[in-house]
Order: C-alpha cells, then structure tokens, then sequence
C-alpha cells in the first residue's frame, strides 16, 4: 500500500505540470486578451479628449510603438512556451506575478477574497455532511414512509430551485423586502464592525451569513442524502447482513457494525474534496448578497482578461484537487481496510 501510494504522489508533479501547461495555453490562446483591453480604454480616452497628448495615440488607432511597449509590459513579446517557462518557474517560489487589474501581487489580491469564500467553504462541508449522513440514514431505515417521503419533497425542491431564485426569494421573505427584516442582505459585516467585542464580531458575521449559507447548503442536500440512502439500502439487501440477522444478531449491531461502516464508502469520494472548501464560491450568490469572494473575484478576472489571477486560481484549485483525490483513496483504506489499491 505504500508502495502505491508513494507512485500516486510522484505521478502527482507531470499530472499538475500536465494540467497547468493547458490551463496557461488555453487561457493565452482565448480570444481578446489584457492588451486588447488597455487598447480599448486607450481609444476610448483618445476619442473622449482628442488623444490627451498621449505620443502614438490618435483617433484612428495606436502606433505600433506603444502596442509593442503593451507587449513589453504584460510579457506578450516571448513565445508562448518561453513566457510559460518563466510563469512556471516564478510558481516553483509561490510568485503567481502581478494583477492586471488590482496592480498587486496576485497571491495578495487570492487572500482579501479568501477569508469570505473560506468561511462559507468549511461551514457548508461540515454542515452538509452532519445533516445528510443522518437523514440519509434514517430515510433508508424508514423507506417508503410519509417521513422518507416528506424529506424527499423538500430535498428535491431545494435541488431544482437556482441559487438566484432562492436568494431572491429569502431576501423578500427575511430581508425586509416584503415580509420580515430578520437578517441583513448585503455585505460580509455591518458598518460598525471594528468597534465591536469579538464575541461581538462573531455574532455579527453569523448573522450576516444565514441567508447566503442557506443558498450554499441547500442544493447540496440532495446529492448527498439520496447517495447515503441508496448505499444503506444497498448494503441492507446483501447476502451477510441476511446471514448475521439469522444467526440472532440485534438489527442494532448488524447496523452498526457491518452496514453503517460499508455503506460509508462511496462518502468517503467526497470528502477528498475537503480542501476545495478553501476556494468555495458562487458567483451568483455573492452577487446577490454582495460578498467579495472567489466566485466574483474568478468573473471578473476572467471578463477583464487578468490571466495572472485565473492561473493563479485555476492552478491552486488544480493541485487542491490532485491532492483531494489522493486523500480519497486514503479514506477508502480507513473506511474498509479490504481495498488494496496495490493489485
């Protein structure tokens, strides 16, 4: 076993390499790019003030020396896999470079956003897991009652509602939009945050968090319920908890002993996925509740062109992931110690 994990961890460096020489040619190889952006405002300004004194600018365009001076600045000037070679080798020292747009370290601008989306990241995965473990539990040992289908209604309703709607309609109902004014809509924080105790703070930021949380939560109930439910009822049905219930066992120990801990390993895939709860966000969501977080930061890079940031997002969230899957086939092990990924 250690042998194969020691190959999964050695394979994980060509699979990174792999994926970020993709991600990097795909990005520089889209169409429009941050030269074409700054030309855009360039003309813009030119033909609002008459070229603003600005050498090489005029109403009908840019002189080839300042678009090879824009090349110059942003790194455009070198082949594509030279201009890689050297982003790859600023990596290697945790130098993701420059924001086009913030004008700061890329790795500054990834923490402003972070703590938010790091907030609703970790409580929605434990939140998730806490709720759906249990109820799909208890949906599979009641299967077919009016509670395994009253809990289906509700999870599926939530699945199908988008994330837009759902805001909108919390917001209506709890924001003071028409009914009641229990929770803010806006905003990580209130205005007075900094004066306030910590206990204070605390208070303040859960309650700005339960209308977005519950946008995040919700259409991930589903999901995880039904996969719980389905794989107890699975495990029920098979040959040995038959076998053990008819050598006198309690249902309770059979349960808990043979089919709770088998029924358990397909959730183990997902919670390899733990670290991706560090770079969690919803566009749609932090949009909606004005929240400052990855899912806003990633779409406005992406529309501004600022490919220092998307490859700096794109290639952590890429070696979160590599990583995740690997701590996946680790749960497996610990969950049933029969799987031998070595064969």
């Amino acid at each position: 076993m250690a042998e194969y994990f020691l190959r999964r961890v050695l394979i994980m460096l060509p699979t990174f390499l792999g994926i970020t020489l993709v991600i990097f040619v795909v990005i520089n190889l889209a169409p429009g790019g941050p030269i074409e952006e700054m030309l855009r405002e360039i003309r813009f300004g030119a033909a609002a003030g008459g070229g603003g004194g600005i050498r090489g600018i005029t109403h009908e365009g840019v002189s080839q020396e300042i678009l090879d001076e824009l090349r110059r600045q942003y790194g455009f000037d070198k082949p594509l896999l030279v201009r890689y070679g050297i982003w790859l080798a600023n990596l290697a020292r945790l130098d993701f470079g420059t924001s086009f747009i913030y004008d700061e370290p890329v790795i500054d601008v990834i923490a402003g956003k972070f703590p938010v989306s790091l907030q609703f990241g970790l409580v929605s995965f434990f939140a998730t897991y806490l709720v759906c473990i249990p109820l799909g539990i208890a949906k599979a040992v009641k299967d077919g009652s009016p509670f395994d289908t009253a809990t289906s209604v509700v999870v599926f309703v939530g699945y199908s509602v988008s994330p837009i709607m759902l805001g909108i309609l919390l917001i209506v109902l709890f924001g003071g939009g028409s009914f009641l004014d229990w929770f803010p809509i806006s905003g990580a924080t209130s205005d007075m945050y900094e004066l306030l105790s910590p206990w204070e703070k605390l208070a303040d930021r859960a309650h700005h968090f339960v209308l977005p949380l519950f946008c995040y939560l919700i259409g991930n109930f589903a999901t995880l319920t039904l996969l719980m439910k389905n794989a107890v009822l699975d495990e029920i049905g098979k040959a040995y908890v038959i076998t053990a219930r008819s050598k006198g066992l309690p249902d309770r120990v059979v349960f808990a002993r043979h089919v709770l801990r088998n029924a358990l390993i397909p959730i183990a895939t997902g919670l390899g996925g733990f670290l991706s709860v560090f770079f969690a966000g919803n566009l749609f969501i932090e949009q909606i509740f004005s929240l400052d977080g990855m899912g806003l930061l990633f779409y406005q890079s992406l529309l501004a062109r600022d490919y220092p940031v998307l490859l700096g997002l794109l290639s952590v969230l890429s070696l979160v992931l590599i990583v995740g899957n690997l701590i996946s086939d680790f749960l497996y092990i610990l969950v049933d110690p029969r799987i031998d990924f070595a064969k």
